[in-house]
């Protein structure tokens, strides 16, 4: 029974990877013009504290008319180089950042910083890689990609098509286990490698001078939190990500706070919301293909892209949630 039990989970797992990969498809229209879309003319590089340049991304689907750009990005500027933080969903899109990130500053990029494996943040990477550049992620991180990166370039190249074109899987060749401060000269930025949450490769990164965190997808704002590792770890993560001191947090996906923690509360309350929902239905026998048409709805309001991901949060979460001890 246990083996089966373990295979469910497994089965379950890649279906809710499928979900995620799997966004509304792009019509065939669309896939022949992003051939020929050029990279937007601006691509807005905002100064959130000095040193600290922040683009945020469209709250929609990676898809070849948005080039891929759906997550926030960053860069760190310190008085010898740079860090980069996450790279884009393309090349096309992680070219026009770094032009523009070169408008702003000429010196060395050192470090770029990938906030976990999801497309939208590494798809970009190939447009950073030159001598002198070393790849930061969490440990996890290159069994992430070597096993599921191909799958990813596969899986979107239906809804980029040619958009995807030159982008490569470049894994990190510095990866953080707990802890790990980096110096980008008199400006020091702390990380922070978490247990499984969002996904499985989680990481944070604290600019010490100027009190900013960039949580990647451990904090969501508007646009639906997205659970591809363990709901439970989900919860627990977000509050020990409380108790970082920060004067402005970037999310993965979402405007940028200075209300912190308190940014983290509509998150919370939908993660309590589909966890009590799975779980009142998992005790009344109900099955998942039942389940997750109705668990965590009440939230969807408070939501954009809620009917994209809802049902596969709560798909991951009833595989974690139905084995639990009573």
């Amino acid at each position: 029974m246990q083996k089966i039990n373990i295979l469910l989970k497994i089965l379950l797992g890649f279906a809710s990877l499928l979900t995620l990969l799997a966004p509304l498809r792009a019509s065939h229209a669309d896939q022949s013009a992003a051939s020929t879309t050029p990279p937007p003319h601006l691509f807005q590089l905002d100064e959130i504290a000095p040193g600290v340049l922040v683009h945020q991304g469209e709250t929609a689907m990676m898809s070849a008319s948005n080039l891929g750009g759906i997550a926030n990005l960053g860069a760190i500027i310190g008085d010898e180089a740079v860090a980069v933080i996450d790279t884009g969903g393309s090349l096309i899109e992680a070219k026009t950042f770094l032009q523009a990130l070169r408008e702003k500053t000429a010196k060395p990029i050192r470090y770029v910083i990938n906030t976990h494996a999801h497309p939208d943040h590494t798809f970009g990477n190939g447009a950073f890689r030159a001598p002198g550049v070393t790849f930061v992620g969490h440990k996890n991180l290159p069994l992430a990609l070597a096993t599921r990166g191909s799958f990813y370039l596969s899986a979107f190249q239906e809804t980029m098509g040619s958009t995807l074109q030159g982008v490569e899987i470049i894994p990190p060749n510095l990866t953080v286990t707990d802890q790990l401060t980096l110096d980008l000269g008199d400006r020091k930025l702390q990380l922070i490698a978490w247990k499984t949450a969002h996904s499985d490769c989680d990481l944070t990164i604290t600019d010490q001078t100027s009190g900013t965190l960039f949580a990647g997808d451990l904090l969501f704002l508007r646009h639906v939190p997205v659970v591809d590792g363990s709901l439970l770890g989900f919860l627990e993560v977000a509050e020990q990500l409380a108790a970082i001191p920060a004067k402005r947090v970037v999310p993965g996906h979402g405007p940028v706070v200075t209300a912190w923690p308190d940014a983290l509360n509509d998150q919370r309350a939908y993660l309590l919301r589909l966890t009590a929902d799975l779980r009142s239905a998992i005790r009344k026998g109900s099955g998942v293909s039942e389940t997750v048409k109705t668990a965590g709805r009440d939230e969807a309001a408070k939501w954009s892209l809620f009917e994209n991901y809802n049902a596969r949060n709560a798909t991951t979460g009833y595989a974690e949630l139905e084995w639990e001890t009573p």
